[in-house]
């Protein structure tokens, strides 16, 4: 593996692809040599193919996410992802706190305004949040955790629309509900994150 701040190249099968990485996902990396594992988007324009690499999968959903935002190009988004963590852009965009994304190089007061406002909806999407696994939510809420229903369903909605299985995060969840002491959505999400991270 080769690597910069703004790309990596990594072999598989005696073949180098190259990607498009930010200073993030360039410094989880590990040293040349060694086996390195990315999520990588495939980006498709009129003239031009490339491939982006992510460390974490939370960032590569929340990726595809951004970009969906008109006016927000490959560009915006890798430099939101850099300025910040998945958790910390999530939390911000269901705050409304359109200032400390503006915060990003590149990024003014209008285009914040805009994250806010078209990427709130979806990742709160009521057709996701319908999916849950019912009986799972009740006996969790139910059970010694401080956690409500609607604080794990809200957590589990935003999980799921960032391309995480249920399996996946049902387990990072109830292990997460036997340690929080508050029934905080933003403290459950940023937690469950830590732990979906390591997997």
């Amino acid at each position: 593996m080769f690597k910069n701040t703004d790309t990596a190249v990594i072999e598989n099968n005696g073949i180098g692809y190259k990607f498009l990485i930010n200073s993030r996902t360039f410094s989880a990396l590990c040293d040349i040599g060694n086996e390195v594992k990315l999520y990588t988007k495939l980006i498709h324009k009129e003239d031009i193919m490339y491939l982006a690499g992510f460390k974490q999968k939370e960032d590569r959903a929340i990726f595809d996410i951004l970009t969906s935002v008109s006016g927000i190009g490959t560009k915006v988004g890798m430099i939101l992802l850099d300025e910040f963590s998945g958790s910390e852009l999530i939390n911000a965009v269901l705050e409304g706190d359109y200032k400390l994304i503006s915060r990003a190089k590149g990024v003014g007061p209008k285009l914040a305004q805009k994250i806010v406002l078209e990427l709130k909806g979806k990742l709160t999407n009521q057709d996701i949040i319908s999916n849950i696994m019912e009986d799972k939510v009740q006996s969790l809420s139910n059970s010694a955790s401080k956690l409500s229903k609607d604080t794990i369903k809200e957590v589990q909605g935003i999980l799921q629309s960032l391309g995480y299985s249920q399996n996946e995060y049902m387990g990072a969840i109830e292990h997460c509900a036997n340690t929080i002491t508050n029934d905080n959505s933003e403290e459950l999400l940023k937690e469950t994150l830590k732990i979906l991270s390591q997997g």
